[in-house]
């Protein structure tokens, strides 16, 4: 039989000065480390996700510019076209103009050049019609 004397009591206070030590020592250390890389892996964490955000809400404002880029870029285009073709018009308006005025001037031309040939012509048909009439005839009129 086991006979319970001071040394199991003594034993017992032993055991709970080492783990008394032991926890001062050992575990409170170690359980004070845990507790900040727990601290410092949040904060990462906390962190990379802050910079994700950020990093998502730089790219959305980065896309919303490029559309509003696009945007201005396509309301220039659109304007650049019009006034070029503002421009085309004016400038075949004035073409067509310069050509009409220059066919108008042609036109002229050829109708004084058409009356004075005909006056010369007027003025040479009774020759002419000398001429044939003694070579049909073959004698002088």
């Amino acid at each position: 039989m086991v006979n319970v004397d001071v040394s199991v009591f003594i034993q017992i206070i032993n055991f709970l000065v080492l783990i008394w030590v032991l926890n001062l020592v050992l575990y409170k250390p170690i359980r004070k480390i845990l507790i900040q890389r727990k601290e410092k892996v949040t904060a990462l964490e906390m962190g990379a996700e802050t910079s994700l955000q950020e990093a998502k809400a730089r790219e959305a404002a980065f896309d919303q510019g490029i559309k509003a880029a696009r945007a201005k870029g396509l309301k220039e285009k659109d304007s650049f076209m019009q006034e070029a073709g503002e421009e085309e018009k004016r400038i075949v308006g004035e073409i067509n103009a310069k050509a009409q005025s220059d066919l108008a001037a042609v036109r002229e031309q050829i109708a004084r050049d058409a009356a004075a040939v005909r006056a010369a012509l007027q003025k040479e048909v009774d020759g002419f019609a000398k001429a044939i009439g003694q070579k049909i005839l073959g004698r002088a009129i």
